[in-house]
Order: C-alpha cells, then structure tokens, then sequence
C-alpha cells in the first residue's frame, strides 16, 4: 500500500491486493465455501453451493499449477478429516496440525493472488482465481467446522506459554466471528455467500485490471508542457496519432504537466471510467452480499462487522475520527484552495472553482512560482535503476543486513529477484514487478508468498508496482520506499514465528500502514537522497533543492488530506448502511461535497476502479488513522536521527519482528516507551 503524501498521488494502494491479510486458517473470514465437512460427529452441513470443480486448462504450465494446488487441497482435506474424526491429540500436536494447515492455505492463497493479478500468461491468471476459489471454499468450511472449534475450545490455556495462549485465544474469537454456533441452515448460507463474495471481488478486481482507458491526441503539440523524456517517449503512430494509457507512468506527468486544460479533463473523465458501467453491478452485488452476510452474523451491517477486531473497534469510532481530522484540516485546506484558484484566475479570470482535474497541474505551478522547485527540474534525479540502488543501500544501513541477487525463476522478463542476508545468512527473499504492462495490477502493492516460520520457511515476498524504467517523479520515490517499508516488515516479522497466524504483516489492519507511512519520511532527508539522486551527468541533488522540496511539501497537504477523507468516508458509508436503499452515484458526490476541497465531476466514477472497496472494504480510513501513529513513531527518529542504526535495531525489533504476536498498539508502547498519541499528527496538519 502506498500513502500518497504528496497531492499529485491518486489513492492509497494495497498491501496484498485483493485480499486481506492471511490470519491462519480462519482469521479474518476469507469469503469461500463448497466442499462439505462434518459439522457435529458424523453429520454432514447442508450445501447449498456450487460444487468444487477444478478444470484443466489448455496451457501447460497453467495445468501444472493448478495440478499443485489440487494437491495440496486434498491434502488439507485430509488434515480435516483426522482433524474432525474422533482421534486423540496432545495440545501440542494439536496446535501443530493446525498451523501444518495454514502452512499449505498460506502459500497457496498468497500465490493465486499474486499470479492472478500480475502474471503475464492468462491461463495462468485463470487458473490462479480457480485455485483462489477453491481453497477459499475449503478455507470457509473450516472457519465453520465445529469438531474442530471445539478441540480448540478444550485446550487448556493455563498450561501454555503467552505465545501459544494468545494463538488459541485469537482463533476462538475468529470462529465465533465465522459464524460457527449458527444452526446448520444458517451456515450452509453463509457458506453460500462466502463464495458468491469471493467471485464477485475477483470480477471486481479483474475488470479493473482490463479496464484501461486510452486517451488519443491529434498531435505532439498536444503534449505541450510536458518533459522532453515523456515526449521522447510517446511517439506519434503511422495515423500520427499518440496514444496514452490509464496506467500510472502515462498519467499522473500528464495531468500534473499538461498545459491544455480541456485534455487533462478530458484524460480526467476518461482515467474515472474505468471498469465502467461492468464494475457499478459488480459493486453492487458485492455490497448486498457483504450485507447480508453481516447480518447473519448477528451485525448491524458490515462495517460493524469488519471493524469490531480492528484498533478502531467500530464504525462509529472510524466516523468520529475522520470527522475529527477533517476538521482539523479544515483552515489549512481552506489557505490552500484559495492559492490554486488565485493561480487559475492568472490564466482564466472568470474561474470561481478549481476543478479536480487542475489541482496537480497548479499545484506544479504554485511549487515552481512560490517555492521555486520545478517537478520536471526535481524528476532529473531519479533515475529508476538509481533509486532501487538507493533504497536497498538505505535499508542495508538502518538494519544491518545486506540484499543480493537472487538466481531463480520469474513469472516475467523484467522481474528481478533477491535475497537478503544477515550475518552470512539468508533471512528472506523477494522479487520486483516494478513496471506496466497489459494484464497486470495497476497501482502498488507488496504480495506476501510464503509466511516465514523459524527453522522450518523463509519468508518471501513481491512487490507490485507501475513506475517508469526511466526518469520517476519524487513521489515514486516515495511510493517505492513506502511498499519496500511492507516488504521489510513482512520479511522482518517472519524470522523468528512459531505460527503462520502471527507471520509477516499480520497485525490489525488498520495499524499495517504506519511501517510504511512513517519510512516515507527519508525521502525527504538530503543525506538519504544524496546517496543515489543523480541525474545524467552523475550531479548529486544540491541540498539547496532538497531544502526547497521540503519547503513546498506542505503546500497541499490540507487539500490531500480532505481529499482521502473523501475516500474513507466513501468507503465506511457504501458499507455502513442497506445497499437496498444506496444510490452509489448520489452517494459518491454527496461524500464528495462533504470532504473533498474539489467537486464531483460529471459522468465520472471513482469507485468502479477503487479496489479498496473489494479488498479493504470500509477500511480505508485505516491509512490515515496509521499515519497517526507513524508520525509519532517518526518523532523518536527526528531526535535520536534518521540513520541511527541503534534506534532503527530497535524499531525493528519492537515494532516490525514480532509480527501479530501482540496487539498494535502494544508495539507502539514497547518502541516509544508510552502509548501512541495524535499529538505529532495534530501539530504536522496544523503549521
């Protein structure tokens, strides 16, 4: 997930794409069900769902996968099967078949979902949503299987260690919240949507990876504004038209540079339709399921339900904290409105509104008038393969470890692969699916792979991104640090685990972005850029800019934070009431009107392309609620300094290494030494 600090960002982008973390075999409920396991000794729960199919497909790469997963489905099918039968086991045999379990659902899970979304091959994509749903099937009929609810009810928690309690403390509480004490009608129902759910998120997600848009220009002067490597690289055809895509590298230089004002509203309109009309339906039904399925679950709606085990506790809670900040930014946005339309009445007198369509291009204008730092001047510096170099050097600092080439296969040509060493010994992998291309994911994400577990798996993890293999805006940058912040996290936490259930980013969802939120912050230090920010000819960055980038980064920071809260209140109210009666288009602009500093845009729709709504569903607030907590983390870094190696082991072994272990705001104590404040937030938003 990437926090997009700066205005020119979009949205925040996910940690694991269309899925929330994997929390063990029945974490947070992982919208699937078919196969039929027993219920009470002997009985079998009723199914009223499709029946588990698994067909081959023609490719046979894509067949050998999915024969994988098969295999390793049956497999789980038979840990179930003692699992439910009347065998005897110790508690500790116990705990260990069912992490044997998640083990298997983890990585399988964390692949389908991986190749699903980047994997060049669509067979192979096909193949890796079938396997998604089919595991999911088996995933739900586990989170409601009762033989094994009650072996785990039986344990007795006063023999086992702190670690071993809170495991089996925190799948009690994950299998009431499954719905596993309905009767057995009402299971089989929940079984049902569990999968309809599923499948309709995958139709969500889907369309909007093929729903690209392209904008067609008559000719180069069209592209007057932007940079010459942008225009470099966007030749005219044999017809001499020049052809833009909706992807990241294409878009955001566009609007923020372009001087036609009718094109970057035409780019706009264009970019806030994809996925649509398909994606409205697919909403839609995703919400009425989501619905319904709280409401057997014995909750209002849900959004009641999907905060209830999260920092923030309930919906109310998540409204009164966006409201709280709202307000807060308020004055500050206000200022900063006020600026944008000063400048547009330089080059239109009669304006009274900035649109939403302008604000990057004049806040360009503004930084480079007021605060005399030139995006175009700034975006020299960062050259693609530079910035890798730099951020890997960053954290071999800060954590003692260092990153090396990894020789093994890649799902496509331009992904890169690593491992990362600690005291000559190999302690995680990763890989880099940094650019676009057709077919793929296209914001930011880290996808977790395998969950490490000491002395049994290393940890491996990608990172899924759309920047250009050139020159980068410094908010790529940005976004780059930010997701390696969850790629280090997820490394970092699955060393030394016992249990899959606490491996990686497995900590409440609406804490998992503060890592990320808070290591932004080194993107601004010139000693940290001065290390890799080059430009052609091999000049470092002059500290002079850097103390003018730093300048100007407030400017906007109202407007960008009324305008995500635009975002998360959108996302809490589409899940906070009966879908019968939401009219997303009316709803999405009185939100709009609400937060945001720009107005609603006609024949625009935002959320038909927001894939929060799938994966985080109204948990999008869960960005700046964390970013709370990482400005305060963040506070003990700017007095001890960014590049202390002692403090940074610190963090690392506080906050980011223990995993799920403990409750969010438990790590937050143990590194600041007190609770977690909004004080550092409050004052940041506010000068």
């Amino acid at each position: 997930m990437t926090l997009f600090l700066g205005s020119n960002r979009l949205f925040l982008t996910a940690i694991s794409v269309s899925k929330l973390p994997l929390c063990a075999l029945i974490g947070i409920l992982l919208n699937g069900c078919t196969s039929t396991l027993p219920s009470k000794s002997g009985e079998a729960v009723p199914n009223d769902a499709t029946a588990i199919t698994w067909t081959a497909p023609a490719d046979k790469n894509a067949k050998s996968y999915l024969d994988n997963c098969q295999n390793d489905y049956v497999k789980v099918q038979a840990y179930m099967a003692d699992l439910s039968s009347s065998k005897n086991y110790s508690q500790k045999d116990l705990l260990q078949s069912i992490n044997a379990v998640d083990i298997i659902l983890d990585r399988q899970m964390n692949l389908s979902s991986l190749y699903a979304n980047v994997h060049p091959n669509p067979e192979m994509r096909t193949a890796a949503e079938q396997c998604e749903q089919n595991l999911v099937s088996l995933i739900s009929e586990i989170s409601l299987s009762r033989p094994l609810y009650n072996r785990i009810a039986k344990i007795d928690k006063n023999v086992l260690d702190e670690q071993d309690r809170r495991f089996v403390e925190r799948m009690l509480l994950d299998y009431k919240r499954s719905g596993v004490d309905k009767d057995d009608a009402t299971r089989a129902r929940i079984k049902a949507l569990n999968e309809e759910i599923n499948l309709t998120g995958q139709q969500f997600d889907k369309n909007i990876r093929d729903g690209a848009r392209q904008l067609v220009l008559d000719s180069i002067g069209d592209l007057s504004g932007l940079p010459q490597d942008y225009i470099d690289a966007h030749k005219p055809d044999a017809q001499g038209k020049i052809i833009l895509t909706t992807a990241y590298p294409d878009y955001v230089p566009f609007m923020q540079f372009a001087e036609n004002d009718a094109l970057r509203k035409k780019f706009y309109v264009i970019f806030r339709q994809q996925a649509y009309p398909e994606n409205k339906k697919v909403l839609q039904q995703l919400l009425e399921k989501r619905y319904e399925l709280a409401q057997l679950l014995g909750y209002k709606n849900f959004s009641e339900y999907i905060t209830e085990d999260k920092m923030i506790k309930n919906p109310a809670n998540a409204q009164s904290f966006i409201d709280k900040v709202s307000t807060l930014a308020n004055p500050r946005a206000e200022i900063e409105y006020n600026e944008l339309l000063k400048r547009l009445q330089k080059i239109d007198p009669s304006a009274k509104v900035v649109a939403d369509w302008q604000k990057l291009y004049l806040e360009h204008l503004v930084k480079k008038e007021k605060y005399e730092v030139n995006s175009q001047e700034v975006r020299q510096y960062f050259q693609y393969e530079n910035v890798r170099k730099g951020i890997f050097d960053l954290m071999e600092t800060m954590f003692g470890i260092s990153i090396r080439p990894w020789n093994t296969k890649v799902w496509h040509e331009t992904v890169t692969a690593y491992e990362i060493v600690e005291k000559g010994r190999v302690i995680g992998r990763f890989y880099l699916d940094m650019h676009p291309r057709d077919g793929k994911y296209k914001h930011a994400a880290q996808f977790s792979i395998t969950s490490g577990l000491k002395d049994l798996q290393l940890p491996e993890a990608a990172l899924v991104c759309n920047f250009p293999s050139g020159l980068m805006e410094h908010t790529d940058v940005e976004t780059f640090l930010h997701e390696f912040g969850h790629l280090m996290h997820d490394i970092f936490a699955g060393v030394d685990q016992r249990w899959i259930y606490f491996s990686g980013t497995k900590t409440e969802l609406d804490f998992v972005e503060a890592p990320s939120q808070m290591l932004e912050e080194w993107v601004w230090d010139a000693a940290t850029l001065a290390k890799f920010a080059r430009n052609e000819k091999g000049e470092v960055i002059p500290p002079e800019l850097v103390k003018k980038m730093v300048a100007a980064r407030d400017f906007g920071k109202g407007m960008w934070t009324k305008h995500q809260l635009f975002y998360a209140a959108l996302s809490l109210g589409f899940y906070n009431q009966d879908p019968a009666t939401l009219d997303l288009n009316k709803k999405m602009a009185e939100i709009q009107s609400s937060y945001s500093p720009f107005g609603y845009v006609d024949d625009t729709y935002f959320y038909t392309s927001f894939g929060h709504l799938n994966g985080y569903s109204s948990l999008y607030y869960t960005y700046m609620w964390s970013l709370v907590i990482a400005a305060d983390m963040h506070s003990e870094f700017v007095k001890k300094g960014l590049r202390n190696a002692e403090l940074a082991q610190r963090y690392r072994e506080t906050v980011l290494a223990p995993g799920g272990k403990k409750d969010a705001s438990e790590l937050v104590e143990d590194f600041l030494g007190r609770p977690y404040s909004f004080d550092a937030f409050a004052k940041d938003l506010s000068k």
